[in-house]
């Protein structure tokens, strides 16, 4: 396989979010792939200034013998993109499990609308871009009154030992690399004029707001999904409340994690 650079920056952004797309109460069946991804249903809102310009990415400083005389390459598309994302091995070759997470077909959309949609209400489990975690969300108790298990949290071991396992600095320098993936498919989701960093931080703030909750969680079952007892923790948006099912302990680490990115990105940025 050809070993190109650009398939590490596909996965930059799951650092910040797609360890959340596994925690749903969604049968464990893996998702079916798509060949489109759909737009968001809302209208989406008239774009402020951008307000985290990220820096120019750096120049190559390793010569090669015919730099002066050819032009570089352009950038790959969104499709070649997606393709590149088969070369995942510059950053995960050594751990063929962690590979096998990733729906590889149309990446770069799908990770771009999961972003774009965390702070949403629903989250549309066609357009994830990894697989569910396995197994089926785990609660116990007597019928009426059950909560979730404390034994659920395992089901999204694979997932924290990928964010750990990314480097964050290398990251964020591969994701400023390759903005234009990134920027391209945001535009193409309905946002000619958004910026999509200024929305991945805004989505990372509004992550880290997650109250933290300490167990047990009390649920019902109200039709074939879970729905949190509590009001005001159903009313969440989908990212938060996914969040919340993952367990406190591993809230914390995704936690700790998005703000290890958060603050990497914002040492690149041209903010004043």
């Amino acid at each position: 396989m050809n070993k190109m650079l650009l398939s590490a920056a596909l996965i930059t952004l799951v650092i910040g979010t797609a360890i959340f797309y596994f925690l749903t109460q969604q049968p464990s069946e893996p998702l079916p792939t798509v060949t489109t991804v759909a737009e968001p249903t809302a209208q989406p809102p008239q774009e402020p200034a951008i307000r985290y310009p990220l820096t120019e990415p750096e120049t190559p400083t390793e010569p090669t013998a015919t730099a002066q005389t050819e032009t570089p390459p352009a950038l790959p598309g969104i499709e070649a993109g997606d393709a590149v994302m088969h070369n995942l091995l510059d950053l995960l070759a050594d751990d063929q499990k962690l590979l096998k997470l990733f729906l590889f077909d149309h990446f770069v959309q799908r990770l771009v609308v999961t972003i774009d949609n965390l702070p949403r209400k629903e989250l549309a489990g066609r357009q994830l871009p990894l697989k569910s975690p396995a197994g089926s969300f785990l609660t116990q108790g007597e019928l009426g009154s059950e909560i979730i298990s404390p034994y659920n949290a395992r089901r999204y071991a694979p997932y924290l030992d990928l964010a750990e396992k990314l480097d964050t600095k290398q990251l964020v320098s591969i994701y400023i690399r390759h903005y234009p993936l990134f920027q391209k498919a945001y535009a193409d989701l309905g946002y000619p004029s958004g910026y999509f960093n200024d929305r991945l931080i805004e989505v990372i703030d509004h992550l880290l707001a997650t109250p933290d909750i300490q167990p047990p969680i009390p649920l019902e079952r109200p039709g074939v999904l879970y729905h949190f007892a509590d009001a005001e923790l159903e009313n969440r948006s989908a990212g938060q409340k996914m969040l919340l099912r993952s367990g406190p302990e591993n809230a914390r680490k995704i936690k700790e994690k998005l703000s290890a990115l958060r603050a990497e990105l914002m040492a690149h940025s041209q903010r004043p």
